[in-house]
């Protein structure tokens, strides 16, 4: 969402074989609406985002940094769902494939 200016609800499935976080639309459909790519990737929990206030965002934010330099911003349900995804995707992270 913060690539677009907006924030929009997705699905997350994440995988290990290939390291991937496939993203859907929650109202259903079979093909991903992307993917980031997540070997050698940084996730990290957002505490302070200058822009968050404008968007509405609770700060429950992750940020995903691909080996590429690409920067993805996500918001979490919950504080403890937020450590549940970071965790997650670090072990992905370093041993996915």
């Amino acid at each position: 969402g913060h690539r677009r200016k907006n924030w929009k609800v997705r699905k997350f499935v994440l995988r290990d074989d290939p390291a991937y976080l496939h993203y859907y639309d929650p109202a259903g459909g079979e093909e991903p609406l992307g993917a980031i790519h997540l070997r050698g990737c940084v996730v990290t929990a957002v505490e302070d985002m200058p822009d968050s206030k404008k968007y509405d965002v609770d700060n429950i934010l992750f940020e995903i940094i691909t080996a590429d330099e690409i920067h993805y911003y996500l918001q979490a349900a919950s504080s403890a769902e937020r450590t549940e995804w970071i965790k997650a995707i670090q072990a992905v992270a370093r041993t996915g494939k």
